[in-house]
């Protein structure tokens, strides 16, 4: 049985419109009625419901006065329906009683009723039973039911029940010959389908089929007829009604993307290719784009995640890339680093309150599998079963909601239908429909794979996310029209609803398309629909826990003949069109008809989840624009958004359609298939055409996030808390005694000015305390343009700015961000920072334009009453600065600041602003930066009101402002603190100062002069004793009467004014931007100025970055220097730091690495003033939330965590990367330690090499001893400006003549293992065989038997960078005949020492050989004049050099000597400079290959790289040449450098940051390389510029060789770090380096498995460090090269190191102390001398002469001052 119906009528037209109703007799039958059945009948349906009217065949109840016309009517409707072949299913009543008869009788639960109704059933009986075999007695029960639940008659069911039986048999006696005789009789009781869960079903009468089919199945046709008949005739005003309502309670707000087109990374972590990869790299998209990097969310989780707290969702629905998660073919084991992805994304979601929504396939089918047949093979579904299972046993703890598919439809119809898509087949034959059956059944594999073995742990929710457009029939009045749209929505949503919502099989219509064309095309049958099994079947039906529905348009639908083309225009019979009144889109495809989505819903409501009671979830909706032209001002979504979102809330409201989501289509511009970037779909726009793929919200953006924050479209009614009222006693401090000359607080400088670099720059982990406020700042004039807008009067800077001449050129604040305008776009980016605070100023003008209160403007005050409330709704507190420097023109022209009037003017604009903001509001500021308006505004006049009166009018100006200050505090005391409970503060600003010579007196009385001239001119009277500084007085009062004045320049206050100023400010706010170097000077006395008045010079610290800003330096060691002065002068207040932040460039846009190291810095110092000083540190406030007007630079420069394009009118606001790293800083609450650096205590194997390392070179001497050959370096050295300091190595450390003393060192060092190299020139001094130096052998053969003696092993380095001279006067390492020369030198060494040495090394860090010395001439031999191809040849020599002499001594020696042969190479590891940005992460990797892999790759793999070959190849033609200017192997070559190696002997110092740089055509290795450094300044510096500590890259490259040369065993053949300027032997920097080093190693060791033998600490001793000459000292011994001896003295990392060694690695210092702790080695002393009664060292007495000397002469400058 298959149902249709009911047929409806057309009501009389009223106000606007037609309604839809059930067709009830009382009007003749509609015309075409015959024409409509006859359609039903061949589309196979069976039955029509003919609901008969009770009130219209019975008026009067009584079935003695029926209304024969009635009767007459429903007669010929039956007769009707028999001649075309339909049999009626009658039904007697629905359920709502009659009017008429309900006044008289009352509900169901009246016996007389129930007694009525039988007497009409009975009556209905004689009048239509020989016309109707199939009876329903009462439907929609629903009524009842909820009657009965609200307190309705508890008998009512009870009685219909019983109602239902006595009809029953009542049917049954009247008609036995039927019952006994026909099996055609099936009588249902009621419709019952909504009472199913409350009623038994053994007391319902029924025949099984009948409830069976009501159970799956309404009538083909019937869902769409309905809906058809209630929404077809509407009106377009009907039609497009707006109804301003909100969504219910709990509603999810989302926003989603697709994996293949936002990630990017299509190769990264191991990634396997897609079928959307290959697409891209045949060039199929368009304009040949690839999705390579896309949005680059691969690597930018923090970018999106943010947007998604700006944009306020809830729910983010995004796409798993299966090729990510599984790269090779299937039942190969997942991924981790893919899966690690996924899990940082689902991991930030959740941390914002944002609940992952996942969909496993979105169309990027692995390739390998497309390669197996894709989706057309059956092997995906049980691929896809498997990787559906990884994802639900991964994520699903914390994902809830899963869509198996997103728009199947798609795949089957543009992927293997049209061949549109991926994988490009075209075969809607075959393929296409079994791509649709395979993807049901993995769909139901999944589902079922959910429901039984993850649901009940994880509680979840699995569904499928159908695409559909709304079909409408293109005449309305053609019911073949109808029939068609019918049919265009079966083939598109039936096609796969139908088998998963109601009986897990095809649509009847599709089944009996498909077969009538194959009938009708014999030969050239244009469709093959596969056939389910019953078991099939029984598996899909039911497999989703929500409907997804994904929704863009609508089209319109006209009948055709389809004849035998394949497709579903072909095969269905039907032809889509769009209304060209329809607004179009970027798509073609996309036509905006909003009402299509209400109409669909209702329509999937009815045709789908009429049984299967299952929530809607709209997982898709939204329309592309154009990629160029107009990008943000996106009008045209906001209109489409808006429409549609309401047609969903319409649908809800006034339709009852259960939908629960709405996910808005995309969140950010991505990759769109065959489009390309040509369509933007995004709230977000995304630069493309940058490589930091900068997302900027669109106005859309802004507008969602309206209506999210609405929750529809209600009136908006902010829900927030007030903050709770504290702080309601006064918080006036107490008077303090006024600062001594100089400060008590000079001890800052004690503590802090003898730190060394190291300790000064040593990052400290932590956290700070609960309740932190972390924030952003912004002030009016800066951001909020609207210079003039709703009545705003004129401030000092409108004035200025508009002034001619007075600003060239002439920038000005007049839109500025358009901040008064965009409050929308102010809070997103507050939002997504989730800062907990907000400080910005109040524009007094925009208040009160004239400056007072009788010029209130209410359009200003509503600003403002808007910001804060919506801060407060998203729990941000707003910190108010009342006075940022704007102050109204109308008070400027009665003299501003300068006139004693403005205290009381001041006072009554504060005095409303708390009155009227108080109640929210409870931080306040007074002033912001007194000291800047009374010394640029009134001294200098740089600023307005640009009075220029440097000797006077800034301290009476300041004078007045602290009046002014303390009256506003006092009226917040007195008035509001009591019921308010806020806070009330100034914020100063202060440079920190430091002295020129901190051990000079005389300088640090002017250091802290400076300080009290700055921020003790405020400070000192508000929060010491109500006066100015006493170094303030006396200066100024001394300068007054030298320059004959009868009285200070400084104005005075009275006792009760110095007791109403002092103690007001309940906390320290504090801007800081710099450090600035003070020295006393005397200063000029005329003319009169503050300047002068301080007698001092300031000037910048050198040592640290420069900003965009000339004066303001990055000192972050300042800060907390600031903050602990502070502190001790001003008695422990607690303090907010209110302003700080860095000046970039306006061409540094979003990539803004130097302000990230700005506040990490800057934060960190703020962090140990509070968690090593004890200082009170309660907030810091970063400047500014956004580029904004900078004053005097204009636009110059910006100082905003976000960027504004200021030359586009909609000022739109972009994240930068500082926003991201300051959000991450937030969330951490500072800077906890990170994984890995924290301490892993454990041991290394017993046998692990411990060792120390020196070269020839650096350490023998004797350069021209025994007959020694001159090397390059001796060349090198002896030619000027090429070692520093003039130094060389003629005697480095002497070690020729010291081997005793250098083994003792190394006893004392308990290394079991000594590097070091042989002078190639000492043994062959021309360095060839032509004559063998026995001397120089000899030295060798010496040093060997000493080490063994000691028991102590050789490690042999055959080349450590001193080519003899005379190799290098015929080329040198160009010339391939120094291979064989070198082959012969070891051949030498080999059988000269062989038998005693087991650890060789052939070449020394031949990168620094072919790039240093040949490429930048750096290094001997000094060669840089072919950097284009030298360094690639010495290279390429080098690499065979080696290979010769691993192959002879592999041939020759390794069987009777036993020992081990490699090479050692070095490398940085690189990091990205900005981790979050594709091109930054492929420049490290460039770095790493293009040093390491240099040399590695051919070694270890074979040939080298092709990422060296590729790069420099292309680079070497597009410059014109004819072949790359890297050196080809022969195959043989390649063979036999292969493999050539028994360990990897690696030496690595330090990390570097790296980033591309393009040298364009030049061409040379940086060029082939296109790659620039830099490094953190979080990390610690070293003696040598390019040293950086940064223990974690080492575990880091660490592991890269494992991974990328085959874990071969690795020996660490040098890793230290060096020192520079005055010797101290208390060298705490190379413990903490060794310490944290070795400890990175002992974690790649035992936690990475990575094949570890041993570690060598360079050096043993202090030597020539090369071109630096013996000023960068890298030594664990310190050699005294004062002495002619050349002691070498033990520093103390030798017991740092020696301890490492004796411990085999850390005992972990909670289990107690470790028994190799408990002794410490004595320092070697060399020769003894007798010092004050000390026997000490040479050196160490050194020291304390130099010492004593220097305390001496400290000495007698004391008693020359005093």
């Amino acid at each position: 049985m298959l149902l249709g119906g009911p047929l409806r009528k057309l009501k009389v037209r009223g106000s606007g419109g037609v309604e839809n109703d059930v067709f009830d007799c009382s009007d003749p039958i509609p015309p075409g009625t015959r024409q409509y059945f006859e359609y039903l009948q061949s589309r196979e349906v069976t039955h029509f419901k003919v609901p008969l009217s009770w009130t219209q065949l019975l008026p009067t109840g009584l079935s003695s006065q029926p209304q024969q016309a009635v009767v007459t009517c429903y007669k010929t409707l039956l007769k009707l329906l028999h001649r075309v072949g339909l049999q009626p299913l009658v039904v007697l009543h629905g359920s709502t009683v009659p009017e008429s008869l309900k006044s008289r009788y009352g509900g169901w639960e009246s016996q007389e009723l129930v007694h009525m109704f039988q007497q009409y059933a009975e009556f209905a009986f004689q009048e239509f039973g020989a016309l109707a075999s199939s009876w329903v007695t009462l439907s929609d029960l629903g009524h009842v039911q909820h009657d009965e639940q609200t307190g309705g008659a508890p008998r009512s069911l009870q009685n219909i029940l019983q109602l239902n039986k006595n009809i029953y048999q009542l049917y049954h006696q009247r008609f036995p010959e039927s019952v006994l005789k026909s099996n055609d009789l099936n009588i249902v009781g009621c419709d019952v389908m909504d009472m199913l869960p409350k009623l038994d079903v053994q007391d319902v009468p029924t025949s099984h089929g009948t409830l069976e089919y009501k159970r799956t199945a309404t009538a083909i046709g019937d869902s769409y007829q309905n809906v058809w008949n209630k929404f077809g005739s509407q009106t377009t005003t009907e039609r497009d009604l707006f109804i301003n309502e909100s969504f219910p309670s709990g509603f999810q707000w989302a926003t989603s993307s697709e994996s293949f087109k936002v990630e990017g990374g299509w190769s990264e972590e191991g990634k396997g290719q897609t079928i959307w990869d290959r697409f891209c790299h045949e060039g199929l998209a368009f304009e040949r784009q690839t999705a390579d990097v896309a949005c680059d969310s691969f690597h930018k989780v923090d970018y999106d995640v943010y947007l998604l707290r700006g944009l306020n969702v809830n729910t983010y629905q995004f796409s798993i890339s299966w090729a990510r998660i599984y790269p090779n073919v299937w039942g190969f084991r997942p991924s981790e680093k893919g899966a690690l992805y996924y899990d940082k994304l689902i991991d930030a979601l959740i941390e914002s309150g944002i609940q992952p929504v996942v969909t496993l396939y979105h169309w990027d089918l692995p390739l390998h599998l497309a390669y197996m047949g894709g989706w057309a093979d059956i092997q995906a579904v049980r691929s896809f079963t498997d990787y559906a299972d990884f994802c639900f046993s991964r994520f699903g703890d914390r994902v809830k909601i899963w869509n198996t598919f997103s728009s199947p439809w798609v795949v089957s119809h543009a992927g293997y239908g049209t061949g549109e898509h991926p994988p490009g087949d075209k075969d809607y034959v075959d393929a296409a429909y079994q791509v649709t059956h395979n993807i049901l059944k993995a769909h139901a594999e999944a589902w079922h794979l959910y429901n039984d073995k993850y649901r009940k742990k994880q509680g979840g929710k699995v569904g499928i996310a159908l695409n559909s457009d709304w079909a409408e029939p293109m005449d309305p009045s053609r019911p073949e029209d109808i029939a068609a749209a019918d049919r265009y929505l079966q083939f598109m949503l039936g096609w796969f609803a139908h088998p998963i919502f109601v009986d897990g099989d095809y649509p009847a219509t599709l089944k009996t398309q498909v077969e009538e064309k194959r009938n009708k095309c014999p030969d050239s049958e244009p469709a093959r629909l596969p056939v389910f099994t019953p078991e099939e079947s029984q598996r899909i039906r039911g497999t989703a826990d929500f409907f997804g529905l994904n929704h863009y348009t609508s089209r319109l639908i006209n009948n055709s003949d389809g004849g035998c083309i394949p497709g579903p225009q072909g095969v269905g019979d039907f032809q889509a069109h769009v209304d060209p009144s329809w607004p179009s889109t970027a798509s073609d495809w996309i036509y905006s008809a909003p009402w299509g989505l209400r109409r669909l819903l209702n329509y999937i409501s009815t045709e789908y989840l009429k049984a299967t009671k299952v929530p809607i979830h709209i997982t898709g909706n939204g329309m592309p624009t154009e990629y160029s032209g107009e990008t943000l001002n996106d009008t045209s979504r906001i209109e489409y958004m808006k429409s549609y979102i309401n047609e969903a809330l319409k649908a809800i409201h006034l339709d009852g359609v259960n939908v629960q989501r709405f996910t808005v289509q995309s969140l950010m511009d991505g990759f769109e298939g065959p489009q390309g970037y040509s369509e933007r779909f995004g709230l977000h726009y995304v630069n493309f055409d940058l490589p930091d793929r900068p997302r900027t919200p669109k106005q859309s953006a802004y507008f969602y996030s309206k209506v999210i924050e609405k929750n529809g479209f209600a009136p908006n009614n902010l829900l927030f808390h007030v903050p709770e009222v504290k702080n309601t006693e006064s918080n006036k401090l107490l008077s303090i005694p006024p600062s001594t000359v100089p400060s008590q607080a000079r001890v800052v400088w004690r503590k802090f000015s003898s730190q060394s670099n190291f300790q000064r720059k040593l990052f400290h982990y932590g956290t700070f305390p609960q309740g932190f406020s972390w924030g952003v700042s912004s002030s009016a004039y800066q951001i909020e343009g609207g210079w003039n807008a709703d009545g705003k009067g004129p401030s000092v800077w409108d004035t200025f700015t508009h002034r001619p001449g007075s600003f060239f050129p002439i920038p000005n604040g007049d839109v500025a961000c358009d901040s008064y305008h965009r409050l929308e776009e102010d809070l997103y980016m507050l939002r997504a920072l989730r800062v907990k605070s907000y400080r910005f100023s109040l524009s007094w003008s925009r208040i009160f334009p004239d400056g007072h209160r009788t010029s209130l403007n209410w359009k200003g005050v509503d600003y403002y009453n808007r910001l804060i409330d919506g801060l407060i709704a998203y729990n941000i507190t707003p910190m108010v600065t009342l006075y940022h420097w704007d102050l109204p023109q109308a008070l400027q022209d009665l003299g501003g600041w300068d006139n004693v009037n403005m205290t009381e003017t001041f006072n009554d604009f504060c005095d409303f602003c708390f009155a009227t903001f108080g109640d929210r509001v409870k931080f306040w500021m007074t002033f912001n930066q007194p000291h800047t308006i009374a010394w640029s505004g009134y001294g200098l006049g740089q600023i307005p009101p640009n009075v220029k009166r440097p000797g006077t009018a800034p301290y009476r100006v300041a004078h007045n402002i602290i009046k002014a200050h303390a009256k506003a505090y006092h009226t917040y005391d007195d008035k509001y603190r009591s019921y308010q409970g806020g806070l009330v503060s100034i914020a100063l600003n202060a440079d920190w100062v430091e002295p020129k010579d901190v051990n000079v007196l005389r300088e640090v009385v002017a250091a802290d002069r400076a300080l009290q001239f700055q921020l003790g001119w405020f400070a000192h009277p508000i929060f010491k004793n109500g006066d100015y500084p006493d170094a303030m007085k006396w200066q100024v009062g001394n300068k007054s009467e030298l320059q004959g004045l009868s009285e200070s320049r400084l104005p005075s206050f009275t006792e009760e004014e110095k007791s109403f100023i002092n103690g007001t400010a309940d906390f320290f706010c504090v801007n800081h931007y710099t450090t600035k170097i003070v020295s006393h000077v005397t200063a000029r006395l005329n003319p009169q100025s503050y300047k002068y008045d301080k007698d001092l010079s300031e000037a910048v610290e050198k040592d640290s970055p420069t900003t965009a800003i000339s004066n303001q330096t990055a000192v972050a060691w300042g800060l907390r220097r600031l903050l602990n002065w502070i502190k001790e002068e001003y008695g422990d207040p607690e303090i907010y730091i209110t302003e700080n932040g860095v000046a970039t460039g306006m061409k540094t846009t979003v990539d803004d690495t130097a302000r990230v190291f700005y506040h990490k810095t800057y934060i960190d110092e703020a962090f140990k003033a509070y968690d090593l000083d004890g200082v009170k540190v309660r907030g810091y406030i970063a400047t500014s939330l956004m580029d904004s007007y900078e004053w005097l630079n204009g636009y110059k420069v910006g100082f905003g965590l976000h960027h504004v394009d200021f030359t586009n009118p909609n000022r739109p606001r972009t994240p930068k990367y500082s926003a991201h790293v300051y959000y991450q800083v937030i969330k951490d609450n500072g800077f906890p330690m990170p994984y890995d650096e924290r301490m892993y205590y454990e041991f290394f194997p017993n046998d692990f090499i411990w060792s120390t390392a020196t070269a020839s070179y650096q350490i023998e001497g004797g350069w021209r001893a025994d007959g020694k050959g001159l090397s390059i370096w001796d060349k090198f050295a002896h030619t000027p400006l090429r070692v520093g300091n003039d130094d060389n190595g003629d005697i480095a450390c002497d070690s020729y003549h010291k081997v005793e003393e250098d083994v003792a060192i190394l006893k004392q060092l308990k290394v079991t293992h000594y590097r070091f190299s042989i002078s190639w020139p000492r043994v062959l001094p021309d360095g060839t065989t032509k004559y063998i130096n026995e001397a120089g052998l000899n030295y060798y053969d010496r040093l060997v038997d000493a080490l063994l003696a000691a028991n102590i092993q050789p490690h042999i380095t055959l080349y450590h960078w001193d080519l003899p001279q005379a190799l290098q006067d015929i080329g040198g390492w160009e010339n391939e005949t120094v291979i064989d020369y070198f082959r012969d030198y070891a051949d030498i060494i080999f059988d000269r020492l062989g038998h005693k040495v087991k650890f060789w090394i052939t070449i020394n860090e031949p990168y620094n050989i072919a790039m240093v010395g040949n490429g930048y001439g750096a290094a001997a031999p000094g060669n840089s004049f072919r950097p284009a191809t030298l360094p690639y040849i010495v290279g390429h020599n080098l690499l065979k050099a080696h290979a010769e002499v691993w192959h002879l001594y592999n041939g020759t020696y390794r069987a009777k000597q036993g020992g081990r042969i490699s090479i050692t190479l070095n490398s940085d590891w690189a990091e990205p400079r900005n981790p979050y940005k594709q091109e930054d992460i492929d420049a490290a990797r460039r770095v790493v290959q293009f040093t390491i892999g240099w040399f590695a790759h051919p070694v270890f793999i074979g040939d080298y790289s092709n990422i060296m070959k590729t790069i420099i190849r292309e680079r070497s033609l597009a410059a014109g040449l004819l072949k790359s200017r890297l050196p080809e192997f022969t195959p043989e070559e390649i063979n036999r450098i292969r493999g050539t190696h028994d360990y990897f002997g690696f030496n690595h110092y330090t990390t570097v940051l790296a980033f591309p740089l393009d040298y364009k055509n030049h061409q040379h290795y940086d060029g082939d390389k296109g790659a620039g450094t830099i490094a953190d300044r979080t990390w610690p510096d070293s003696g040598s510029s390019w040293l950086k500590v940064t223990p974690f890259g080492f575990r880091r490259i660490l592991n890269f060789i494992k991974n990328e040369y085959g874990n071969p065993p690795i020996i660490i053949t040098e890793n230290g770090i060096s020192e520079r300027g005055p010797i101290d032997l208390n060298d705490v920097q190379r413990s903490y380096y060794y310490e944290k080093y070795i400890n990175q190693v002992l974690k790649a060791s035992v936690i990475d498995n990575v094949n570890i033998l041993g570690y060598t600490a360079w050096s043993l001793m202090d030597n020539l460090e090369w071109a630096t000459g013996f000023s960068e000292r890298f030594g664990l011994f310190y050699v005294n090269r004062s002495d002619p001896t050349l002691p070498r003295v033990a520093k103390a990392s030798v017991a740092t190191y020696s301890t490492i060694i004796k411990c085999k690695g850390f005992p972990n210092p909670a289990q107690g102390p470790h028994e190799c702790m408990t002794s410490v080695p004595q320092k070697t002393r060399g020769k003894a001398v007798s010092f004050l009664g000390m026997e000490l060292s040479i050196g160490e007495a050194e020291i304390g002469l130099y010492t004593t000397f220097a305390l001496l002469i400290a000495a007698v400058l004391q008693q020359c001052k005093c």
